[in-house]
């Protein structure tokens, strides 16, 4: 039996590690204030110039976060599997979202409202300890899509977004080629051709949408030769 939507939710913010230190009466108002967005594969979720509502978690699915130049073109800097945050920065500040949000697969959002953000803020230690992790960990991803911005080789390019600087958990990345080549800004086919080479090297094993890595450590110096 498939699990609702609303009980993920639910689940996913029960197990925060901020949420246990919280008031009971707090706890309620947490969870009976959160909202759901859901969409498609391809669909933009949350578009630049709207209201930020809150803090957002992907409770299923795949998002990319892009923005777009004067000119038209599209550059996504960073994809949140579910399970993960995204859009601290835009709940700490009031004005509009400066990115589109977009599904890789079919997506379900869960929105933490910026009115008990801040009052999460204003009163829980936990919570701001935890924030301050994610933001620290966010600033190293921002500082490796620098990087990522000079290189020049698609080999480095995916070697960098299969590294644990964006997928921090399981080596087991359920990604798909094309997912990986929205992420890293490159076609399906150059994709396929780089993995299949850090697959002749035993640096990782592809099975149908995922990308499990075996040398880790390899994988890294593979990204600073190649």
């Amino acid at each position: 039996m498939l699990t609702s939507p609303a009980t993920l939710a639910a689940n996913f913010i029960q197990s925060q590690p901020w949420h246990g230190t919280l008031d009971p009466a707090m706890q309620g108002e947490v969870l009976s204030h959160l909202t759901l967005v859901k969409g498609e594969k391809g669909q933009c979720l949350l578009p630049t110039g709207a209201t930020v509502n809150g803090w957002y978690a992907v409770i299923s699915g795949l998002v990319k976060l892009q923005s777009t130049s004067p000119e038209g073109r599209v550059s996504a800097f960073l994809g949140v599997p579910a399970g993960e945050w995204f859009g601290e920065g835009s709940a700490l500040k009031a004005e509009p979202r400066r990115y589109d949000v977009v599904a890789l697969r079919d997506t379900t959002l869960m929105c933490l409202p910026r009115s008990d953000f801040a009052a999460l803020q204003a009163t829980s230690l936990a919570f701001n300890q935890y924030l301050v992790a994610h933001l620290n960990r966010r600033l190293g991803q921002a500082m490796a899509l620098i990087e990522a911005g000079r290189l020049r080789s698609p080999e480095e390019r995916v070697a960098l977004y299969l590294s644990r600087v964006f997928w921090p958990g399981t080596r087991k990345l359920s990604l798909s080629q094309e997912e990986l080549g929205h992420l890293v800004g490159l076609s399906r086919q150059t994709v396929n051709r780089v993995l299949r080479q850090m697959e002749r090297l035993g640096l990782v094993s592809l099975t149908f949408g995922r990308v499990e890595i075996l040398d880790e450590p390899a994988l890294v110096n593979y990204r600073a030769t190649a």
